[in-house]
Order: C-alpha cells, then sequence, then structure tokens
C-alpha cells in the first residue's frame, strides 16, 4: 500500500534532506564493513521499513547486494505484518532470514500462555535465563514479558550476529520514539561479552521524527503495512498490541500523544533494563 496524502515540494526536499543524512551513515558503515559483515533488522513496522528502503537505495547506488536481513518470529505475529513482509520481501529482493528460537517454541508446544519450565529447555536458553536473573522453574510463553522478550528476541539475535559473523547491524531506531533512546548515537560499538558477540549497531534513521517517517512515505511512495491504516502507530505482539484510534496512523495527534501508548507498558518501563543485555 502506497499513502495518498498530498506532501508539499518543501516539505518533499525536507524529507530528502533526512533520508540523505540516512545515506551518508549508511554509506560510512559501507565503507567501514565488507558488505557480508553487514545485516539488516526488519519487522515489517514503518520504522524498519522505512530503514530497510534507505539501505536499499544505498546498494543500488553503490553497485553492492543488500546485506542480509532478520526478522524476528517471536509466537505472535499479525498476519498482516506476514503478508506485507512476503509482498516487499519479493518486490524488493530481500536476503530474509526469519530468525525463531526454536527451543523455547517447542517448549511452550507453539501455545501463547503455555507454561514453560526452564528445565526442558536447551543449555543455552538456560544460561540466558540465569543471565537476566530469573529464578524461577517456569514461565508462560509470551513474547512481551521480560523473559519472553529477551529469550525471543535478544537471544535470537545474538545467535544471528553469532550465525553469520556480522559485525555491523542496521537498526530502526529513532530518538523521539522512546525516553532511552534519547541518547543513542548513529554508530555504537559493543564489546563482546558473556553470551553476546562483539558488533556495531548502525541507526542510519535516529533523527527522524515519527511525522518525518509519515511524510517520507508518500514523498518517495514507500509502501506499509496495512495495520497503520486501521489506526496502530506502534507494532509489537499481536495479544498485546492495541490501537488508540480508528484512523490512519498519519492523521492522528503525533506530538501531543504517545507512539507506543498501544504497546504492552510493563515491557515499556522495562526498556532500559533489557537494553542493558541487549535488546534492540
Amino acid at each position: 500500500m502506497i499513502i495518498e496524502k498530498e506532501v508539499s515540494e518543501k516539505r518533499k526536499r525536507q524529507c530528502a534532506k533526512l533520508v540523505d543524512i540516512s545515506k551518508d551513515i549508511i554509506t560510512q558503515a559501507l565503507d567501514k564493513f565488507k558488505p557480508e559483515e553487514l545485516g539488516v533488522t526488519w519487522t515489517g513496522g514503518k520504522d524498519s521499513t522505512l530503514n530497510l528502503w534507505i539501505v536499499r537505495q544505498v546498494c543500488q547506488d553503490n553497485g553492492v547486494s543488500l546485506p542480509r536481513t532478520m526478522i524476528i518470529g517471536e509466537g505472535d505475529e499479525f498476519e498482516e505484518i506476514e503478508q506485507f513482509v512476503e509482498e516487499i520481501k519479493k518486490e524488493w529482493d530481500i536476503p530474509l532470514e526469519i530468525c525463531r528460537n526454536d527451543d523455547v517454541l517447542k517448549a511452550a508446544n507453539y501455545t501463547l500462555n503455555a507454561p514453560v519450565k526452564v528445565r526442558d529447555l536447551n543449555e543455552r536458553n538456560r544460561s540466558e535465563i540465569e543471565r537476566i536473573g530469573f529464578d524461577g522453574e517456569e514461565f508462560p510463553f509470551e513474547a512481551e514479558s521480560y523473559v519472553g522478550n529477551h529469550l525471543m528476541k535478544t537471544v535470537v539475535f545474538n545467535q544471528f550476529l553469532e550465525r553469520h559473523n556480522i559485525k555491523g547491524i542496521f537498526q530502526a531506531l529513532r530518538w523521539d520514539e522512546h525516553p532511552t533512546r534519547f541518547n543513542d548515537e548513529y554508530f555504537e560499538h559493543m564489546e563482546a561479552g558473556h553470551l553476546v558477540p562483539e558488533h556495531t549497531r548502525i541507526r542510519p534513521i535516529l533523527h527522524f521524527t515519527e511525522k518525518d517517517l509519515w511524510d517520507t512515505y508518500p514523498a518517495f511512495n514507500i509502501p506499509y503495512c496495512a495495520l497503520y491504516e486501521k489506526g496502530y502507530r506502534s507494532l509489537g505482539a499481536k495479544t498485546t498490541t492495541v490501537k488508540g484510534s480508528d484512523i490512519p496512523a498519519w492523521k492522528q495527534d503525533l506530538e501531543n500523544t504517545e507512539e507506543r501508548g498501544g504497546r504492552r507498558q510493563d515491557k515499556e518501563k522495562a526498556m532500559e533494563r533489557m537494553r542493558k543485555l541487549g535488546y534492540m
């Protein structure tokens, strides 16, 4: 889907300047790392799709292949996102890898809220549970809980880096999205640690605001997931994400309302703690 929204020529130029800043960051990354050492995180959401679109533009301009791209299958996905991802994967020829923590999914019998016994998990997941300080014997399977979020997302992310020897990974974070991201840098080197491989996180769209993003989409005819048309502003797990309005995201009061208000709030409050453990 393409947003049918009028964007003035002045605003298009402003959006183009923002895109150019992002392209410069990506170009720096291509100078620093070999293409095979780079990766891209994608969720099918508005931020990561814009990020992926810009990375793709730079790669095309430089005659290099789009880096290996990962998307996390957390076991609680919107069908609309899955459909959108499949369409864009084919249209943009994305080297996409769907990454899952199959050990946890199997222990939960692929059922949301089913109890997962720690003793049934493999050594890596038991070590990760110990690393985050969880000392219970079991936990319910849900991707947005503290334990579930770590096992289904952070662990999977680190395993992707390990599996492909990724040195630099493009992430779609914005300064205005969440207070824990206010001080993020375009390039952040992560030292190797227990169960965490050394890598650099590259964040090309940090400077975009939510409004900038929704003006850039129609300015460049970038496709988006249909859920935003229905009123969702920030997408997480299907069962814990709610929409605050029935009007399209870009028509809502972006400056005076919370972008992530429809996301699970205990996770939002624990964001700083999760990020210290390697959450994206």
